[in-house]
Formats: structure tokens, sequence, C-alpha cells
């Protein structure tokens, strides 16, 4: 079940267009504030609260508060999927979320978890907002301003005939809203709807929830019942949900992001330079780093000063994950005190959580001690990686001592040259960690194998 985010474009407003406040079409963004919540394969990442990360390039995402909740939900289910977050016209956010905890899909609510937030520093005035009184439930909010009424468009799945269909109600406030109505009902089973405007027209995209494929629809108004299916479905080559399209603040692009369950909290993202045309091309991994068990992305710009007060009130993560080039869905991990890169996600996630702290041979240097086993680094132990307790020798620490250069396949990616051993490079070698000579006449293939992007 899903949702999912808003933004509104570019170009001269038309009647009908999803429109920003004045203040935010003046605004200069620069980056970007993700919504979500936590799950991994084996739920033992689940968290079914208010999650933030934030991002310059839209793409690659720095988690806030150690990926730890900043809002929880007490009222009604004491849970949330899908948070959404709006800029409003008067300025401020409001953050809105399905009633949910878990994944008990018989659930019943008429209700949304609302806050409100000046600055996504705070949130304020929590509240359940009322949106219909069937016997089903609301999922994936999102709303927009529709300018025809001077009102938002609170938009969620309800079912109404036998299937989930988008259902609307009306708000100024968010503390109460117009009973719902059925907003678009395609004939079939139909959630997570997510708005975006170009050039004066409207475009939402939702998930067809018989075959889990998404697709787009427009309309040069917002009301109900006015949107017509204009693409083809869009799927990764398997089950995919909760589209999220958000522009580039630097270029004629957009970006759509999709959420799967298999594996369980994993993203995919698109991009398109003609959303009109309905074309979208599926991204390489290595373009793209999701925060850490994220579930459901709501995404909105903000300013360069936005995202500084964030991070400055957050924090961002103590920790790193580090991705491989040449696998770029792989993660270096350990495994039964094995170093080695594995697919996204997995649990125990801890696994893949280092420190990055300064060498233990060499402080310019870097050891990578685990997360989930703070007393153990990864070492080479006869050219293989493994993970282990310091034992405060010097050969363990010359082991466990990396140093930092530019990637051998793209400089800007980062490659490790062991301290104690410096014609050799951490890489992977059938998926297993290791160190082994490199150099500028080595193979491409190999040179891949020992670049890495550090991130979150």
């Amino acid at each position: 079940m899903k949702r999912r985010d808003l933004l509104a474009a570019l170009g001269g407003a038309t009647a009908g267009a999803l429109i920003l406040p004045g203040a935010a079409r003046a605004a200069t963004y620069s980056g970007y504030a993700m919504a979500y919540f936590t799950e991994s394969p084996t739920m033992a990442g689940a968290s079914y609260r208010v999650h933030l990360a934030v991002s310059g390039d839209g793409l690659n995402w720095t988690p806030l508060n150690q990926n730890a909740p900043v809002a929880t939900p007490t009222l009604g289910s004491g849970g949330l999927r899908d948070p959404f977050i709006l800029r409003k016209q008067t300025g401020g956010f409001v953050v809105l979320a399905t009633d949910l905890n878990g994944t008990d899909w018989a659930y019943q609510s008429q209700h949304l978890h609302v806050w409100d937030s000046p600055d996504l520093r705070t949130f304020t005035g929590y509240r359940l907002l009322k949106v219909h009184s069937l016997a089903t439930h609301a999922w994936a909010p999102e709303a927009v301003w529709d300018p025809a009424r001077s009102q938002y468009a609170v938009v969620y799945s309800s079912v109404v005939g036998g299937r989930n269909v988008l259902m609307v109600s009306y708000t100024t406030d968010f503390v109460t809203a117009t009973t719902g109505q059925v907003f678009f009902d395609p004939g079939y089973d139909a959630i997570d709807g997510n708005f975006v405007t170009v050039g004066g027209v409207n475009y939402m995209y939702y998930k067809n929830n018989t075959n889990s494929s998404l697709l787009g629809t427009r309309s040069t108004s917002v009301n109900p019942g006015s949107f017509s299916v204009y693409t083809g479905a869009i799927t990764p080559g398997r089950g995919v949900e909760a589209p999220q399209i958000v522009k580039s603040n630097t270029a004629e692009t957009w970006h759509m992001w999709g959420d799967t369950w298999s594996p369980n909290g994993r993203f995919f993202c698109w991009q398109s330079t003609n959303v009109a045309g309905g074309s979208w091309s599926l991204l390489n991994d290595r373009l793209y780093t999701q925060p850490l068990n994220s579930k459901h992305p709501g995404i909105t710009p903000i300013t360069a000063a936005e995202m500084s007060a964030l991070t400055t009130r957050w924090g961002t993560p103590a920790w790193n994950r580090v991705k491989s080039y040449n696998y770029p869905d792989r993660y270096i991990r350990h495994a039964n005190s094995v170093g080695r890169i594995d697919t996204y996600p997995f649990d125990p996630y801890q696994d893949q959580m280092w420190t990055l702290v300064p060498g233990l041979a060499d402080p310019a240097g870097v050891s990578f001690r685990s997360v989930n086993y703070p007393d153990r680094y990864l070492r080479h132990s006869n050219y293989a990686i493994v993970l282990a307790a310091n034992d405060g020798t010097s050969t363990f620490a010359g082991d466990a001592t990396f140093h930092r250069v530019a990637g051998w396949a793209d400089s800007g990616w980062t490659s490790f040259r062991s301290h104690n051993f410096p014609d050799r490079y951490l890489r992977h070698s059938g998926y297993v960690l290791r160190i082994d000579p490199i150099t500028s006449s080595s193979a491409a293939a190999t040179k891949q194998d020992a670049t890495f992007r550090v991130g979150y």
C-alpha cells in the first residue's frame, strides 16, 4: 500500500493547475527532503514512524537522526505508513500519513495522521484527520492545492464497490475535511496517487494494484473524474508501487521513484526529460542511493538554508555504507566474519554499517569498525578480508588500515589502498573481499572490482 508526494512545477500556472504558494515559487531550491518509514526483509528494521533524509542532488540520500524516527504517532493504530510532506500555501509544512501500524491490510481506519511543522525540525499539533465514514482504510495520502476550490485536495485509496479506488476529501486546515468521494476509478484496484504539474498540465501516477505496475494519467483540471491514462505500464521487471515524481532543481529532468516488496525495502528510480510523452528510463543503481531500509518515499524540494537547518537539527549518520561500483546493488558487509559484497536489502541490516575511524596504524588512513560488533574491524589475513577483534598488535593495526584514494574505475568514487601492502587494494572477487595488486595496466574489470562509493 502506498502513496505519495507532491511537487508542482514550472511554467505559467493555468486555471486548474496545481500551484505552489508565492513564497515557494519564489524560493530557490537546492536540495530535497524525503519522508519515509522503514522495513527490512525480515522486518528487523521495521519502524512505523516518520523518518527524514536529505539530498543535494535528489538521488543520493543522507538519513537524519541516525535513521531513527523524528515523529511518532500515538493515536489510531499507533503506527503509520506512507508519510507525505506538503509545503502549504501559507508557508511551513504539513505531514500526512496512513494510519496503519505494520502490515495488517484488513485494518480499517477512516483517519489520517497529521502533523504541522514550520521547518521539519519540530512537529506540532499532532492529530487524526477523518476523511470518510466507510468500513475500510485510507491509504497513501497526498495533498495538492486545488486553486479552483481554494482548498487542498487530499487524495488517498479506499475500497469502494469491492476494490480500491482513489478518493478525495477537501480541506483548508487539515483539521476537518469533507466526506470522501471517488476521485479516480480505472475499473480495477488502484492505489498510490502521486501528482506533478508540468507546463500547466496536471499528471497523476498511480499503482495498478492488480499487476503491481505504475501508470500515468493527466488532466487540465484537478476535478474528480477528469484524469485519463496516457502511458503504458511502467515496471522494473518486478512488482512496484508508491510512484513519486520529483523535478531536478538544476535541469529539465524528472525522476520517478518506485518501491518494491520483493525484496522488501528496495527502491527503483526512472528518469525522463519529457513527462508529457510518458517515457521513463530506468536508472542504473550506480546513480542513486536510498536511505537505509526506507519505504514509500515522500519527497519535497527545499532551500539550502532549510537543508542546512535540518542537518544541524537532526545530525548526519555516524556510520557509512559502502557501495560496489560494478555491482551497485551490492554493499560491503560482514557475514560469518567474512568481508563480502551482497545485494541490498538484507538482514541483519547492521552488517553493512561501518564507522570509518582514523586508521589504527595511521590516522591519515581509515579503519572499518563494525557497527553491530564495535570491537571488530575489517582486516586482511593472507590477503583475504575478515572481521576480527582488535588484538592491540601493530600487525593487526596495519592489516586493518587502508588509505582512501581516487577510484581506479572512476575518480569520483573511492579505492582503498592497503597500509602495509601498499601495492594492494581492497577489491571483491566472487563477491568476497580481498586485497590484490592493482596498477594502471590492470584489467578494467579488476579496477572496477576495487572501486567503491562511500555513502549512507
